[in-house]
């Protein structure tokens, strides 16, 4: 984002959106997903902004979240080696496997 916004002072007001929609991931069997899994989510989403964000535009952003937005987020994560999911594990049956597919 080029114009420098803090985003944190509304974090507080946005915390029952937040609740909200931590609360419908784990409706829908997502029971890792935490409020600040959504928060930086959202503002990951509001970084490809280039103007002032409104506040209304951060509660749209927020509420509009979904289950694909997240797993899609922590697919490429993945792929990055970034957020705990990574092909490198201490997992000996991740091994395993990667022994057995080689063969």
């Amino acid at each position: 984002m080029t114009n420098p916004q803090q985003f944190e002072v509304w974090k507080s007001d946005v915390e029952p959106i937040l609740e909200l929609k931590r609360d419908e991931f784990h409706l829908l069997d997502h029971e890792e997903v935490t409020k600040e899994d959504i928060w930086n989510l959202g503002l990951q989403k509001l970084q490809k902004e280039t103007e002032f964000v409104p506040f209304y535009r951060l509660v749209n952003i927020l509420m509009r979240l979904s289950v694909t937005d997240f797993m899609n987020e922590q697919t490429v994560n993945a792929y990055k080696g970034i957020g705990g999911w990574s092909k490198d594990t201490e997992d000996p049956l991740e091994g395993l496997l990667e022994d057995i597919l080689r063969h």
